[in-house]
C-alpha cells in the first residue's frame, strides 16, 4: 500500500510522480488529494473533462465542497491538487488559469493547498501560486 508522508512540496512532487506514473493522458482532469496530518488519505478524486478553467461558480462550488470535508470527513485536512492533459509539458495560460481556480477554491475554503502540479506525458511540474499571481 502507498502511504507517504507529505510534508514538503517535495514529498508531494514525489506523491504525484509516483501515482501517476509515465503514462500519457487522454483527456483533461483534476485530481485532488486530501492530506490529514502527515499522510493522504486512501484515495484520490479524479475531476474529468476539465479542459476550460473553471467560472466563479465552479470555483465558488469546489471552495463549498472542501469546506464540508474539513467539517465532516477530515477536519484539519489540507488538499494537493493536480492537472493532468495530454501534450507536451510547458506550462500554458490555461494550465495557470486552473492553478489560480485551485488556489482559490482552497483560499475560500479556509482549506490549506500545497503547491499544485501539472501532469503531462512522462513529467510532472509544479505550478507555484507565486507564479500564477497569488502571494
Amino acid at each position: 500500500m502507498f502511504e507517504p508522508v507529505l510534508t514538503t512540496q517535495t514529498q508531494v512532487e514525489d506523491a504525484w510522480r509516483t501515482l501517476m506514473g509515465p503514462w500519457s493522458f487522454g483527456g483533461h482532469s483534476v485530481w485532488m488529494m486530501l492530506v490529514v496530518g502527515d499522510r493522504p488519505l486512501p484515495q484520490l478524486t479524479e475531476i474529468s473533462e476539465c479542459e476550460d478553467p473553471p467560472d466563479a461558480a465552479h470555483v465558488e462550488g469546489l471552495a463549498e465542497i472542501l469546506l464540508m470535508l474539513d467539517r465532516d470527513v477530515a477536519p484539519g485536512l489540507h488538499v494537493a491538487f493536480l492537472r493532468s492533459r495530454p501534450g507536451r509539458s510547458t506550462i500554458t495560460e490555461t494550465d495557470r488559469a486552473w492553478a489560480r481556480s485551485l488556489y482559490a477554491s482552497a483560499r475560500r475554503a479556509g482549506v490549506p493547498c500545497a503547491v499544485v502540479h501539472l501532469a503531462t506525458r512522462g513529467d510532472i511540474r509544479p505550478i507555484p501560486a507565486d507564479v500564477v499571481g497569488i502571494r
